[in-house]
């Protein structure tokens, strides 16, 4: 569960109707045994073991027993008992659960017990909670559903019945949250892809690792084209490295002692491990190291969409948000101390760019800093406030808002992930950017100064536009489906109103495709009214219409997705509109 402030009246709320919902309860069922009732980051939930199960029905009679318990003005009142009124208590209640959970916890050395009593309803807890129910806003909260929870989380338990509710401090947030709920499950990018088939993953293959389908890959290659384009212009080259690689190599990186349980068990190839590859660096590190290295080329940008593997827990495992297959868009900048600053600087404007293409307003930077008392992070306090110190005025010459945490940084070098919220109010990391303090010299890299001597450069990792994987699911959702023509899987459907026109649709099929143009024809048995349906359901950014004024014109009339109006107009002056839409990445 999300970790929540105490302190907050609405933790308060949400905690103190817990313990609410258990007393209706216990009025519909007087023989319930009660499990554990915690706050939530959206409401609460209470777990029961019961005679009878609760139906859906039965949550509207307990959501009116809450409102009667509400208004009668209950409060909450703090008592302290010994270990043995405790459990005297709860043996004359019969809360077996709560038994077991007071004799496990009278092991800590725990000598006096809270409990929180409202009205005739008691439960052992260490609060905190409101004054009075009447401090529960009546609008503000709704039972919500159902659901199996073992007891204790472990499979050997009993099944217990869950109750979720939903919580907020008005009736207003409440109804926000419920309408961008239903949108994020419309927009859900794996319900999409049952609609608008994008990849699968199947068991043969493996959890986590998605098999991409025509319009999935459609998705990845657009994004890839378009980095390399801006990398291009940006002055990266591109290198690619193997799938694979022996031990060593994240032994002398030290990914390997820190990053072993993210990693998939090695394999014995001639008596050596080998590993799949988790992350690129290490091999754009070698590749830095190829060759004797001169200030005179740095910075030197090494780019690459390298395949990486890492063993994501079963249980984490989502669609495309996370997965054990993923494709970076990654790249390592090696430069001069000097440069460091500007290069971080124009790492950050190249996210800010791909935000703004894809109509991203709503982000903001975490800077992730070292814990001084961790062992996980490098000891070398000057160099690291140096690192921290060039991250931080590169973030404050850009001004985007950031906010500092502590402990989050990775082992070798302070980082910023960009997090933005998406259109139904959930955050998501896109991106990161990490200053490297140390791989220089575990890999022993070095270029010649102006002094001739042997530097070590400074190393800044980047991946603005994240993993295929996580970027496609974020895209997929922010767009609905509904893709920009540039990214769109199909760009253009042409529909004839009669057979009589396919040779026309054909024909301008194939012109469309010399400009490598995605287009297809509706050459259906359907009706032409379920033609437009379903070119709309489709989310088709284009549809051309073709009748016989078209056919003779030699011209089309276009009806563009989302879009009651439409136009006729030349199908050349149609083909330069598009083709420049397309080539600018402006629709």
């Amino acid at each position: 569960m999300e970790k929540l402030d105490q302190n907050t009246h609405l933790y308060k709320i949400r905690h103190s109707l817990a313990h609410v919902l258990a007393q209706s309860v216990l009025e519909l069922r007087p023989n319930a045994k009660l499990g554990f009732g915690p706050p939530t980051s959206t409401g609460f939930y209470y777990d029961f073991d019961l005679e009878e199960a609760l139906t859906p029905e039965d949550l509207k009679v307990l959501e009116k027993k809450m409102k009667k318990i509400i208004k009668s003005n209950q409060k909450f009142h703090r008592e302290e008992l010994s270990f043995d009124d405790l459990k005297q208590r709860l043996e004359e209640s019969d809360q077996t659960y709560k038994i077991e959970w007071a004799d496990e916890l009278s092991t800590e050395g725990e000598a006096v017990w809270s409990v929180y009593n409202n009205g005739p309803f008691w439960d052992m807890c260490e609060g905190p909670h409101i004054e009075s129910t009447k401090d529960i806003p009546l609008n503000g909260f709704s039972l919500d559903s159902l659901a199996g929870a073992y007891w204790r989380g472990s499979e050997e338990n009993k099944m217990m019945q869950r109750v979720y509710g939903l919580a907020f401090e008005d009736g207003e947030q409440l109804q926000d949250f419920k309408k961008k709920r239903k949108l994020a499950m419309e927009r859900d990018h794996r319900k999409l892809n049952a609609q608008m088939q994008f990849f699968i993953i199947e068991e043969e293959v493996g959890k986590g690792l998605p098999l991409w389908l025509p319009n999935g890959t459609i998705l990845r290659d657009e994004l890839e084209k378009l980095a390399k384009e801006k990398e291009f212009a940006a002055g990266y080259q591109r290198v690619a490295t193997p799938h694979i690689t022996k031990e060593n190599l994240y032994l002398t990186s030290g990914h390997l002692p820190h990053y072993a349980e993210s990693m998939f068990p090695p394999m014995d190839v001639d008596g050596e491990k080998m590993y799949l590859k988790p992350m690129n660096c290490p091999h754009h590190h070698l590749i830095y190291r190829s060759s004797p290295r001169s200030y005179r080329e740095l910075p030197l940008r090494l780019a690459e969409y390298g395949m990486c593997y890492r063993y994501e827990q079963s249980g984490e495992l989502a669609g495309l948000l996370r997965v054990r297959g993923l494709s970076m868009n990654d790249a390592h900048i090696y430069c001069t101390p000097e440069q460091t600053k500007e290069e971080f600087i124009n790492v950050i404007q190249m996210h800010l760019e791909y935000y703004q293409m894809f109509g991203l307003a709503d982000y903001w930077m975490r800077l992730s800093l070292p814990d001084e008392d961790n062992k996980k992070f490098v000891s070398d306090p000057e160099l690291w406030k140096r690192a921290c110190d060039l991250v931080v005025q590169a973030m404050d010459e850009v001004g985007v808002h950031y906010e500092a945490v502590e402990g989050e940084a990775a082992f070798y070098g302070p980082k910023i992930d960009f997090q933005i919220v998406n259109v139904v109010g959930r955050e998501e990391t896109a991106s990161t950017n990490q200053l490297d303090l140390i791989m220089a010299e575990r890999f022993d890299l070095y270029y010649i100064g102006a002094d001739n001597e042997h530097h070590r450069p400074f190393i800044i990792h980047r991946a603005p536009l994240g993993t295929h994987e996580r970027f496609c699911a974020f895209l997929i959702e922010h767009y609905g489906g509904a893709f920009p023509t540039w990214l769109a899987p199909v760009q253009v459907r042409i529909l004839p109103v009669a057979s009589a026109f396919y040779d026309y649709a054909f024909q301008l099929k194939n012109q469309l495709q010399t400009k490598f143009i995605r287009v297809e024809v509706d050459d259906s048995h359907d009706k032409f009214g379920k033609k437009i349906r379903n070119g709309a359901t489709s989310k088709i950014p284009n549809l051309l219409i073709l009748g016989e004024k078209e056919q003779s014109d030699q011209s089309v009339t276009w009806k563009r997705y989302g879009d009651q109006d439409q136009q006729t107009l030349s199908f050349e002056s149609f083909q330069s509109i598009i083709v420049e839409k397309i080539n600018s990445r402006l629709d």
